[in-house]
């Protein structure tokens, strides 16, 4: 158990204004921190206001944390940790899939899931980026979300597992969105560890291994990412930078 283990289970209990509004901010903090972010930190804090206290704690220690950081540095540390760990990976299909040819067709899942929503990816990430998930469940495609989430809670596992033993700022945000969803399985349980202790398949596509496993998304780090709606349907969102 993670030192946020003490989260309760707060699916069945959570309204789902606050559950929106959990989603949203994780979404937001979860991306790559720029100057939009830090400029809506207080914004931030301000959304979760509301928030029952359990679930509202990961956040506010997050935001905390980076409005004491100076930029430069929140971004060192976002790199260095989502970016060069291989069980940090805000990818959801690399800890089932690895770079196995199998993994394309798991991104069609996730592609399809915002097809049907009306939505798409913008700013070239790939579809099973995490934090474009979140946003997805925030603004009206929750059950395909969640769903998808749970189909890859293992490997949210193995992410939650790694921050916590990294001593990662982040650690609480992500035990947030995981309280949010149904109850873990011995069977996800099982299978996040071995994840942990084997890694993600190791049959590559044309790819060394080191590049598989430093290397997530198609335009690296600090590229903004949202997704987007079509004119009529749009939800706002921030500046259209989906932060960062």
């Amino acid at each position: 158990m993670t030192k946020f283990g003490a989260l309760k289970l707060l699916s069945p209990a959570v309204q789902t204004e606050h559950r929106r509004v959990a989603f949203a901010v994780a979404s937001a903090l979860l991306r790559y921190p720029d100057e939009p972010l830090f400029g809506d930190l207080a914004l931030l804090a301000s959304a979760i206001g509301g928030l029952p206290s359990a679930l509202r704690q990961p956040f506010a220690r997050l935001i905390e944390h980076l409005s004491t950081e100076p930029l430069l540095d929140a971004q060192a540390r976002y790199v260095a940790t989502f970016d060069l760990k291989r069980r940090c990976c805000l990818y959801l299909s690399y800890y089932l899939n690895g770079d196995t040819r199998r993994r394309g067709q798991a991104l069609w899942r996730f592609q399809d899931a915002y097809r049907r929503a009306g939505v798409t990816v913008v700013g070239g990430e790939l579809p099973d980026y995490l934090p474009a998930l979140l946003e997805l469940a925030a603004t009206g495609g929750e059950a395909p979300a969640v769903q998808l989430m749970e189909e890859h809670r293992a490997g949210i596992h193995v992410l939650l597992a790694a921050l916590d033993e990294a001593g990662s700022p982040y650690c609480g945000v992500v035990g947030a969105v995981d309280s949010l969803l149904p109850a873990p399985t011995p069977r996800l349980i099982a299978s996040a560890a071995r994840i942990a202790r084997e890694g993600p398949p190791t049959e590559l596509v044309g790819v060394e291994p080191r590049e598989a496993f430093e290397v997530y998304g198609a335009n690296g780090p600090g590229v903004a990412v949202a997704i987007s709606r079509p004119p009529a349907a749009r939800t706002a969102q921030r500046g259209g930078q989906g932060a960062p």
